[in-house]
């Protein structure tokens, strides 16, 4: 997990050397069908990176994105009215039954389907309308580091295209340099506190709440944490009241209008004795993770970097192995 999350920099300098044109190509195609709604389609990981994917096409190209749920297709059977959307079926191995079943059914009902996915020669792939190879190269690790980040790069990428964006475009070309800068931010602080911790909220907002239900993850499935993610607002609607000594609070900000909320969540908490771990803000009373400035878009991707690299220290630390954590398969084909 450690190696391939060090190597998350690389895997997006790839992706970002190939398929130029095609991207471009994509975004005019797009921009042609001009979808009445975007509805994702995925489980685990990948999922996060569709809530992603919903706030930054919401916020940029303006489109409604809801997320599918499979079960619907693949266990009940329903084929929902589609035409005229655009389906965006994220994965890393392209292979689960259940996304499989999804995308034949959008498919028969007129959706336009749009593949993201690391493996070039899957089942998904071969379905899409249009695909976008991740480019993340082969990961061993249960624990999906550098595809997950690969897919929020090629998720910002298409928004790009998408809106014809020059400045997120831009913003792009430096990203696998700042992504090497916070994969060498110091986290420690982090590791102190969440080296006995049984519970742990995960805050983000808007573009970083995905970012925190990954870091939440990755929190269970390689640390044994119980760790949640919240909106920093949905946290107020009961959560809240859980938060004391004992119980940490992980905050992600990102430099837009979500932050002033995050900052002052996580004053209000340290008032009440809740150590309180803040990445991307600054707030008195807090521990301050250290992070890179860049635009609000892509922080997530990079806020995740610093993560997953104090969160494969903090396994080891809590006597865990994060590359096989217990009951878990790399490839998940759920039905």
């Amino acid at each position: 997990m450690f190696a391939e999350a060090a190597d998350a920099a690389n895997a997006v300098r790839a992706q970002l050397q190939h398929d130029s044109a095609a991207m471009r190509a994509l975004g005019t195609q797009i921009r042609k069908l001009n979808p009445r709604a975007v509805i994702t389609c995925a489980r685990g990981s990948s999922d996060h990176a569709a809530t992603y994917a919903k706030y930054l096409i919401e916020t940029h190209a303006r489109v409604l994105t809801a997320s599918a749920a499979p079960s619907v297709s693949s266990v009940y059977g329903i084929a929902q009215e589609v035409r005229g959307c655009l389906f965006l079926a994220i994965s890393q191995s392209g292979r689960s039954p259940d996304l499989l079943a999804s995308v034949a059914s959008a498919k028969a009902s007129g959706a336009t389907i749009l593949a993201l996915c690391n493996s070039a020669d899957s089942p998904l792939m071969a379905a899409a309308d249009f695909a976008i190879e991740l480019h993340a190269g082969p990961e061993q690790s249960v624990a999906a580091t550098k595809s997950y980040l690969a897919s929020l790069a090629a998720i910002a990428r298409l928004v790009a295209s998408w809106t014809e964006d020059a400045l997120l475009g831009s913003a792009l070309e430096q990203l696998p340099d700042l992504m090497e800068q916070s994969w060498a931010m110091d986290w420690s602080a982090a590791l102190d506190e969440l080296a006995s911790a049984e519970n742990l909220y995960v805050i983000g907002r808007g573009l970083g709440l995905g970012a925190a239900q990954e870091v939440a993850l990755k929190c269970k499935e390689t640390c044994g944490i119980h760790a949640e993610a919240f909106s920093s607002a949905e946290l107020r609607h009961g959560p809240y009241t859980l938060l004391k000594k004992g119980f940490p609070a992980l905050l992600l900000a990102q430099a837009d209008a979500t932050r002033p909320g995050i900052e002052a969540l996580a004053m209000e908490l340290g008032r009440r004795g809740v150590p309180v771990l803040l990445a991307g803000g600054n707030a008195a009373g807090t521990a301050l993770l250290p992070t890179i400035a860049s635009a609000p878009e892509l922080a997530p991707i990079l806020l995740v970097q610093s993560a997953y690299r104090m969160i494969a220290s903090l396994a080891i630390r809590r006597g865990l192995d994060p590359d096989r954590p217990p009951h878990l398969n790399k490839i998940t084909e759920t039905v």
